[in-house]
């Protein structure tokens, strides 16, 4: 389950990114060729992120297709599952580019209650 380590690596951005504040929802923008199947990366992202700032944190997973090119017939199209045969001509040889992004694009923080601060 690769999703662990890559909710590790995520965690690690998204602490340095709160500065403390507590973290309620995380945006990942994640590319098709990283195969990653959103059950398992919110169960992952949930089990690294127990005791942080992320801890209960709803995550927004976003899956980036990947372009593809049947070099038997040279139909184009994008896909989810980068493995996937020419839905043209049912070719398995093809030719893909992109999809392989893993970026934090977003957190919410929670507000911060003003009216407890003195002042």
């Amino acid at each position: 389950m690769h999703e662990l380590g890559l909710c590790g690596g995520i965690l690690e951005a998204v602490e340095r990114r709160a500065a403390g504040r507590r973290v309620t929802r995380v945006r990942v923008r994640v590319g098709a060729q990283h195969r990653v199947v959103p059950s398992a990366f919110d169960q992952s992202f949930a089990l690294v992120a127990q005791g942080t700032v992320a801890d209960g944190a709803a995550v927004d997973l976003v899956v980036v297709p990947v372009a593809v090119r049947c070099l038997d017939c040279g139909h184009e199209a994008e896909a989810t599952d980068p493995l996937a045969a020419c839905p043209a001509c049912g070719g398995l040889d093809l030719e893909t580019e992109g999809g392989d992004e893993l970026i934090l694009e977003a957190i919410h923080v929670e507000e911060q209650d003003v009216s407890r601060h003195p002042g």
